[in-house]
């Protein structure tokens, strides 16, 4: 047995043995040693490794305690969860206020004589269709779309999958992502399952995103606030860098999608997870539905199952609720 085998041999039965033998006072180290028959400076090491992942607490008389192991998860992960909320909070705002200054943005381009096609505002959606089938078919190297929503329509679906399909058969590498209540939409799956055949990569988050399609680093289309049809083509190499990292840490972010082979149970517990995150931020059902990209009614009966769970009467209960505990377990 390798070294790396005998010492995460030595952390499972230290663990296991803290399990049975630790309620209440805990075990000593020297109680663990003389168990395991193990020296007591490997003792100590292997106590240390299990209280730095959590697994074990310290208590008073340096006697140690066994914690659960989704305890230890949620103390190490949630400061994780948190930063990259955060983070996808920052990428939205330093969007929403570089596209403020649109305006002034065309106004300069027109003023000095410089081309239109630099930055582009799209109104009508056969426009829009036309200028990513041009794209796409133009493109040489990279595309990344990022399709917020939920479940994709079907008819946008069919029409999209030849283009992508000649994309991908031509060496074009494709990254793809979704929502997270994407994989529950049989339409999505199917398609899904045809381009990462061919080679795609898809991924989907739990929380909503900005639209966008990004071409060869050189192109990006993203959505109009206000506008469901509309985008904007930026041609402009600095934008579309900014654009392009917007989408990469989003990506980083992302649980890969594998199409009809994928298991939902994680996901399905992820969307409970952020249903719960966003009713304690007081959000109506309307507007977590519009968060997640899912139905009202969907979302509806996922929050009426939490207030049951938790004996509440109403949403402000259970709000209230959610918030306590999440500050006990902080």
């Amino acid at each position: 047995m390798s070294h790396e085998a005998t010492e995460r041999d030595t952390l499972h039965r230290m663990y296991k043995y803290a399990l049975a033998h630790g309620a209440g006072s805990g075990v000593a180290l020297t109680e663990l040693s003389a168990a395991l028959v193990l020296p007591p400076s490997e003792t100590k090491v292997a106590a240390d490794q299990l209280v730095a992942m959590g697994l074990l607490r310290r208590q008073p008389g340096n006697c140690l305690v066994a914690v659960s192991p989704a305890e230890a998860a949620e103390v190490a992960l949630s400061p994780l969860e948190r930063d990259v909320r955060l983070q996808r909070l920052q990428i939205e705002e330093a969007r929403k206020q570089l596209l403020s200054f649109v305006a002034e943005f065309e106004s300069y381009l027109t003023s000095v004589d410089k081309p239109q096609s630099q930055f582009q505002v799209l109104e009508q959606l056969t426009d829009v269709r036309a200028v990513i089938a041009d794209l796409t078919h133009h493109c040489r190297e990279e595309i990344l779309t990022a399709q917020p929503g939920g479940r994709r329509d079907e008819g946008v679906l069919e029409e999209a999958m030849p283009r992508d399909e000649d994309a991908l058969k031509r060496g074009v590498r494709m990254q793809i992502l979704y929502q997270h209540t994407a994989r529950f939409s049989r339409g999505t799956t199917v398609y899904v399952d045809r381009v990462t055949q061919l080679g795609a990569h898809v991924r989907t988050l739990d929380d909503h995103f900005s639209r966008m399609l990004i071409f060869d680093r050189k192109a990006a289309l993203i959505a109009v606030p206000g506008k469901a049809h509309a985008a904007a083509l930026i041609r402009e190499p600095h934008m579309v860098a900014f654009v392009t990292e917007s989408y990469e840490r989003l990506w980083l972010a992302a649980e890969t999608f594998v199409g009809s082979t994928d298991t939902r149970v994680v996901i399905a517990d992820d969307l409970r997870q952020s249903i719960v995150r966003l009713l304690t931020e007081g959000m109506t059902d309307a507007s977590i539905a519009n968060r997640l990209g899912m139905s009202v009614r969907t979302c509806r009966r996922h929050v009426a199952e939490i207030m049951a769970e938790l004996g509440a009467q109403s949403r402000f209960q259970a709000g209230y609720m959610l918030a306590a505990r999440a500050a006990v377990n902080t």
